[in-house]
């Protein structure tokens, strides 16, 4: 079963992780912003190739999953890391405020049905880690889940770490490389970002006062965030908690991690037989004879 790459990033999977020990911003030395859009350049001509090997081998689905506070940059790193990636081979889904339909089904249930084919790249901007998170923030939305049986709210964290740790193993059975992003944002950057969203009239739409509001509930949010990463963090589906303050930084540390993950699966183009290479040298006689 596959086993992630290591790098700086990695959670450990033993639940040691504690989310004050993971820093915002990169190490010294890599603030140049021209270097890293140039090394993110070459990375993603490698994602390309190494996407177009993934779908012509055909075992693996590849699927992609980022958690962070509002305006830590999922979209733009989203984006950006997959800029060069044929869309036919791509499905990315946001996961917003469930829909009566999906309160109707466990909460696993909306995110399976998007997950994606062998051969193919999924990415959730947010997931059923929302469950886990926001849910646990505001444990009174479990009462709308419409749940059977009396809410423990001492066990129930614990169960759903459960549930998505057995559904996570599942899909690395079955194929599925799964890599869990967390961009961890600094409070002081989030209310940089916010700001520039109300100053700036093309960045307005992205702006929300909820968003402000969820502000007061920060700590509530950071001990959500280290609880389900600690819980969650495994070898065949691993969080890497990315230092989102620096945009440029973080899309090239995401675009790493995939491309170093995806090789260490040696996958190859298939090989023809000696029978099909047969046919194709009659195939070329034939079409070089017109």
């Amino acid at each position: 079963m596959f086993t992630a790459a290591d790098n700086h990033y990695l959670v450990p999977f033993d639940g040691s992780f504690k989310q004050n020990d993971v820093p915002s911003v990169p190490p010294d030395g890599y603030a140049d912003k021209k270097d890293l859009k140039k090394k993110l350049k070459n990375i993603i001509v490698e994602l390309d190739e190494l996407q177009q090997i993934l779908y012509a081998h055909d075992k693996y689905a590849l699927l992609l999953i980022f958690q962070a506070m509002d305006a830590a940059g999922k979209d733009s790193t989203i984006r950006a890391v997959m800029t060069g990636i044929n869309p036919a081979g791509c499905q990315v889904y946001s996961f917003k405020q469930p829909t009566p339909e999906e309160i109707d089904h466990d909460f696993l249930w909306r995110t399976t049905k998007c997950l994606p084919e062998r051969g193919r790249i999924g990415i959730f901007n947010r997931s059923y880690y929302e469950e886990v998170l926001i849910v646990r923030v505001f444990p009174e939305f479990l009462s709308g889940q419409k749940l059977p049986y009396q809410i423990n709210v001492k066990t129930i964290w614990k169960e759903r770490y459960e549930s998505i740790c057995d559904h996570e193993e599942h899909l690395a059975r079955s194929g599925t490389i799964i890599l869990k992003f967390w961009l961890k944002v600094s409070k002081e950057e989030q209310k940089k970002r916010f700001l520039d969203r109300i100053n700036k009239p093309h960045k307005n739409y992205k702006f929300s006062a909820y968003d402000v509001e969820k502000r007061q509930y920060w700590d509530k949010y950071m001990n959500a965030y280290e609880k389900a990463i600690g819980s969650t963090s495994r070898p065949w589906a691993p969080w890497y908690t990315i230092p989102a303050d620096n945009k440029p930084y973080m899309r090239y540390i995401v675009a790493d991690t995939i491309c170093k993950n995806l090789k260490q699966l040696n996958m190859r183009y298939p090989k023809v037989n000696s029978q099909e290479k047969k046919r194709f040298t009659e195939m070329r006689k034939k079409l070089m004879s017109e």
